[in-house]
């Protein structure tokens, strides 16, 4: 009795794992849609404020004082990791790291690399590995275009000081919620518009263009920081309702068999002791 004993005691401990899962997919699901929402509605804009930076760098002069275009030898490398406060999201938060240190030990192998992490789980990981200036895991808080927008004008202001000599985004990019992409975006210094992307582009400047480049630029920045972690953010969700799913399943499976096995064992148990009696009976007769 004591083997049915510990099987009844793993299918409650099972059936309540299942509970908290499948409560955790649901909650997932809900703020993906919302999340979904958002990235979506906002990628247009910010693609478009990309395009638009990168053609307008691409037309700056020696003159015109873009700070932000500034293409100097790179020594020193500033990777912004993005990911969750929290794990049970599968690879979502492992792949983001892995990509640091890979950048880390084999493209920037030469330079030196440090961290800025948003999200606790980035914060934890590369702080054993190098360098983390800042963690800033308290924007999803309020994850707002205000709240990014200071972090962004920090990175701004340590590219240009010369703190750094360029700056990396490392995020998920959200597809769908059972895809992510891995994405390494260049933050610092702009990426001028390729010759092909920028052909018979005639720009009227209004009121001029330093101060087209005072306003645009950073306000660019800005935004493509926000849709880097407006799309963490979305991914996060989708990682954690498929992975919540995934177990769920996994439970309701593991359910079922210690189920299948409790019967068979009790079966066994009291076929055992009907066959007790029936010894029992016959040796009384006898």
């Amino acid at each position: 009795m004591a083997n049915l004993k510990e099987i009844r005691n793993r299918i409650s401990s099972v059936s309540s794992t299942m509970q908290i899962t499948s409560a955790m997919k649901m909650v997932s699901a809900a703020k993906l849609k919302k999340a979904q929402d958002a990235i979506t509605a906002m990628r247009p804009y910010a693609n478009k404020m990309t395009e638009l930076l990168q053609s307008l760098s691409a037309t700056l002069d020696a003159d015109s004082g873009s700070k932000f275009a500034d293409q100097r030898e790179v020594n020193k490398v500033l990777v912004v990791a993005i990911n969750s406060n929290r794990g049970l999201c599968g690879a979502f938060n492992s792949n983001i790291i892995k990509q640091g240190v890979r950048l880390t030990n084999e493209t920037y192998a030469n330079q030196e690399v440090s961290y800025v992490a948003i999200g606790k789980k980035a914060n934890d990981a590369l702080s054993k590995v190098g360098t983390v200036v800042s963690n800033n895991s308290n924007v999803y808080d309020d994850l707002t275009f205000d709240n990014v927008a200071e972090i962004a004008e920090s990175l701004m202001q340590q590219f240009v000081e010369g703190d750094f000599d360029k700056i990396v985004l490392v995020y998920n990019k959200f597809k769908n919620a059972a895809t992510q992409i891995v994405m390494t975006e260049q933050f610092l210094p702009i990426v001028p518009a390729s010759d092909e992307t920028n052909v018979n582009l005639d720009y009227i400047f209004e009121p001029s263009k330093a101060g087209i480049v005072e306003a645009l630029i950073p306000k660019s920045l800005k935004t493509q920081l926000f849709k880097a972690i407006r799309d963490s953010f979305a991914s996060e969700h989708g990682a954690r309702m498929t992975a919540m799913h995934k177990a769920t399943d996994n439970a309701t499976e593991l359910r079922d068999q210690l189920k299948l096995t409790y019967n068979k064992a009790r079966q066994a148990a009291i076929t055992n002791e009907i066959l007790e009696i029936v010894g029992g009976a016959e040796a009384l007769n006898n």
